[in-house]
C-alpha cells in the first residue's frame, strides 16, 4: 500500500509516537549481536494480551553476525509480538541483494506486514515497492531515515545518524581532543558513513576514516593497533557499535596510545566498560524500542488505522549520551540484554 495515497485523515499520530518521544528523555543502552541468516519463528517474549486476530508480521534486517546490537532489537520485536497476538518471522542477512531475497520470501508467504532496514535502499527499492504493490504495509527501522518517505513506507523508526554523529563530534571537541579516528566497520553502510560524516562536520580537529572487517574482531584489533602506532597524534578513537569499542579499547593498551574512546550504541560489557571509565560515553538509539516499536506501529495499523509519526514524521528512539554519571539508571536493564 502506498503511503502517499492515504487520506490525511487517516494519518493520525498513534500513541506509539507519543510513547517514543517520552522514551527520549530517558538515557538508555544497547549494541548488537545478529542471529541466523535463515528465517526463524521468534520465540514468546511474554504473555499475549490482545484478543485481536492473529497477524503475521515479517522483519527482514541487514544484521552481520557477531554483533549483539541486533538481539536487542529482536527482543524488543518479540515482546511487542507477543502482546499483540502477533506471530513473527525474523530473518537478517548482511548482503543487501540477499536480504532483498528474503523480503521477496516474505511476500511469498503473503504476511499481513512488513518492517525492513534500509541500509542500501537502492537494492532493496523494487521490493519494498512489490510489497507494497501486493497490499502489504511496510515499515522501516534503524536504517533509512533519508529514503522511507520516497520508498512509500507507511512510518520509520530509528535516530538522525547525521544528527547523532553531530552531537559526538561536538562532545568531543569540548572535551578538547584534537584529532580523532573514526572507525568503520561496514563500508558502503550509509548509517555507518553518516556516523563519521556527523562527527566531521562538528569537529573542529582533524578527522581520520579507517575501514574495518567488523566480522573479524582479530582483524579489526590488529588495524587499529597499527594506525595508532603509526600516528600517536591520534588523541580520540570514535567506533560505530560496542564490539568494535571494547577492541579498540585492547589496541589503545597494545600501542602505547593515549587516545580516549567513545562510540555509538551499547551492550552490557560497554555499560561495565563506562562505569570502569575505559570507555568515556556511548550514544544511545535504543534498540529494544525500535523493535517493539515496529511491530506494535503495523499492529495499530492493522487494528486501528493509526500512523506512527502521522505518516509524516520518523519516529525518533535517539540519540541520547550514556555516560559515567547516569550510567548506573540503565545498567539493570542492559544485563537483561534490553536496553
Amino acid at each position: 500500500m502506498n503511503r502517499t495515497s492515504l487520506p490525511r485523515s487517516r494519518r493520525t499520530v498513534s500513541l506509539v509516537a507519543v510513547a517514543a518521544a517520552a522514551a527520549l528523555t530517558l538515557a538508555g543502552c544497547s549494541s548488537g549481536s545478529g542471529g541466523k541468516k535463515a528465517e526463524q519463528e521468534a520465540g514468546n517474549a511474554s504473555a499475549g494480551k490482545a484478543d485481536t486476530p492473529r497477524m503475521t508480521i515479517a522483519m527482514v534486517t541487514h544484521a552481520p553476525s557477531g554483533d549483539t546490537f541486533w538481539d536487542t532489537i529482536r527482543k524488543g520485536a518479540e515482546a511487542a509480538a507477543a502482546k499483540d497476538n502477533v506471530k513473527l518471522i525474523y530473518s537478517n542477512d548482511e548482503t543487501a541483494g540477499d536480504q532483498a531475497n528474503l523480503v521477496q520470501n516474505a511476500i511469498d508467504q503473503k504476511v499481513d506486514g512488513i518492517a525492513v532496514t534500509l541500509a542500501k535502499p537502492d537494492a532493496l527499492k523494487d521490493v519494498v515497492a512489490k510489497a507494497e504493490q501486493a497490499g502489504i504495509p511496510v515499515v522501516g527501522l534503524n536504517a533509512g531515515l533519508g529514503v522511507w518517505k520516497e520508498q512509500g513506507l507507511l512510518s520509520f523508526f530509528g535516530q538522525d545518524e547525521s544528527v547523532s554523529g553531530q552531537a559526538l563530534g561536538t562532545k568531543i571537541d569540548g572535551a578538547g581532543a584534537k584529532h580523532a579516528l573514526c572507525v568503520i566497520q561496514a563500508q558502503g553502510d550509509v548509517n555507518l558513513e553518516e556516523r563519521c560524516a556527523g562527527v566531521k562536520k562538528t569537529f573542529g580537529g582533524k578527522t581520520d576514516i579507517l575501514y574495518v572487517n567488523g566480522t573479524d574482531m582479530p582483524s579489526v584489533k590488529s588495524t587499529i593497533t597499527a594506525k595508532l602506532k603509526q600516528d600517536s597524534s591520534i588523541d580520540q578513537v570514535v567506533t560505530l557499535g560496542a564490539p568494535v569499542a571494547l577492541t579498540a579499547v585492547q589496541s589503545v593498551s597494545e600501542s602505547g596510545s593515549k587516545a580516549k574512546v567513545a562510540t555509538f550504541d551499547l551492550n552490557k560489557d560497554l555499560v561495565s566498560a563506562i562505569e570502569k571509565g575505559t570507555i568515556e560515553f556511548a550514544v544511545d538509539q535504543q534498540p529494544y524500542l525500535q523493535g517493539y516499536l515496529t511491530v506494535d506501529s503495523l499492529w495499530l495499523y492493522k487494528t486501528n488505522g493509526n500512523f506512527s509519526g502521522g505518516g509524516e514524521q520518523p519516529v525518533l528512539t535517539g540519540p541520547a549520551f550514556v555516560e559515567k554519571s547516569n550510567v548506573e539508571a540503565v545498567a539493570e536493564f542492559a544485563a537483561k540484554g534490553t536496553r
